[in-house]
């Protein structure tokens, strides 16, 4: 262990800024490797600690809460962990691989679950030779992408049993989030292949209607906002069912003094369900929304409850449409459906809402708008855009042609 310590500290030390590509590409096909060497000692000292009750030792029931504790490991970490280690003790050519090399401890993970006990136990039934599924589930593992493992392992769980009850998919779907101090959610989904497919779909035809030049967003951040814009097309097509009797929608409050002070406002509105956001942001809600006013008295009761009004009505929303046929912000045109309609000058401040004081813009490049960028539309009809310290955004015209 200490010849490893020096090792990797000798490696800690080396230098990568002046190495080329290739040499890096090499260090670190090696470095996998020994990553790979690592996790098979890790899982199989694992297992010998599990067998041998190692954990009492510190006064701890099992190895699961021993790695959480001691290693600072996340529950599902500790778990497959424990999971890997009792599966490599059923697979010999697996865990041989493994601890050469040639099989990441991903791929263990993804073959670790033949090695539970009803499925050792249909193996037998069936009489399959679990030497031989060992030694194909490897060399595949090693010599193949893993996608491929994934689907001959689900492949093979499926054949043996392959008259057995279909599943419920709704057991499996999980949805759970935790909001934050500022409501924002960090969430885990879980769907079977089924309820996947439709969701993949669904975001996938966003994704592909909202791209725009010069889009620098990861996958990751497209998808968070294309299930978002998910959400803004159900609430706005108004089909959802009743909640306490009123159409589910994004309720902002918000004093009327902040409403309109052109000020950022922080902490200044609240959302329906208890986050706190600030004015502006309020305000870039309320462009396209529907105002409500709420006359409170010096104990907080409501003495007054105003009639409801759409701050763009349909016809107008309409006609915005028409016109703009989508963001107008320079290098975006993400289609219609995507977008609010803009107030140049903000109805709160006493802005009109009217098609000659509006512009389509999706949700990214609206809230562009709301924090220094600005739209304007020309006499001629055509919108431009300027960022925050009044430079202009012009799209790169294309070479010329060669004479």
């Amino acid at each position: 262990m200490e010849d490893l310590s020096a090792a990797l500290d000798e490696l800690a030390g080396a230098g990568l800024a002046s190495a080329f590509g290739p040499e890096l590409l090499e260090r670190l096909g090696r470095l996998l490797v020994a990553q790979h060497r690592i996790a098979a000692e890790v899982a199989r000292t694992v297992r010998a600690c599990e067998l041998a009750g190692a954990a009492e030792v510190d006064g701890l029931k099992t190895m699961a809460a021993w790695l959480r504790g001691h290693g600072r490991m996340s529950h599902s970490a500790a778990a497959g962990l424990v999971r890997a280690g009792r599966a490599l003790e059923h697979l010999p050519a697996l865990a041989e691989a493994h601890a050469a090399g040639a099989v990441s401890a991903e791929a263990v993970a993804t073959i670790a679950p033949i090695t539970r006990e009803e499925h050792l136990a249909a193996a037998e039934a069936c009489g399959v030779d679990l030497a031989e599924v060992d030694r194909l589930l490897t060399d595949l593992a090693a010599a193949r992408p893993h996608a491929d493992l994934v689907q001959v392992v689900r492949h093979y769980l499926a054949g043996l049993d392959p008259d057995g009850p279909e599943p419920d998919p709704t057991e499996g779907r999980r949805l759970a989030w935790v909001r934050h101090a500022d409501g924002s959610l960090t969430g885990r989904l879980e769907l079977d292949a089924a309820g996947g497919e439709r969701l993949q779909a669904a975001l996938e035809s966003l994704l592909q209607a909202g791209r725009c030049a010069g889009d620098e967003r990861t996958r990751p951040q497209a998808q968070a906002d294309a299930l978002v814009q998910l959400c803004d097309l159900q609430l706005a097509a108004g089909r959802l069912p009743t909640l306490r009797t009123v159409k589910p929608h994004v309720a902002v409050v918000i004093d009327a003094a902040d409403l309109v002070d052109p000020g950022t406002g922080p902490g200044a509105a609240e959302l329906g369900f208890g986050a706190t956001i600030s004015a502006a942001r309020a305000r870039w809600l309320a462009c396209d929304g529907a105002v409500t006013r709420i006359v409170l008295g010096p104990d907080g009761a409501p003495l007054d409850v105003g009639r409801t009004h759409r701050v763009v009505p349909p016809h107008l929303r309409r006609a915005v449409e028409r016109r703009d046929r989508g963001c107008v912000f320079t290098g975006c045109g993400a289609p219609t459906h995507w977008c609010d309609v803009h107030h140049l000058l903000e109805w709160a401040l006493g802005g009109e809402t009217s098609l000659a004081n509006s512009a389509l813009l999706c949700e990214r490049h609206h809230t562009k708008v709301h924090h220094g960028f600005r739209v304007e539309r020309r006499p001629d009809g055509r919108w431009r855009t300027w960022r925050p310290d009044g430079t202009e955004i012009h799209i790169l015209a294309p070479p010329l042609a060669a004479a």
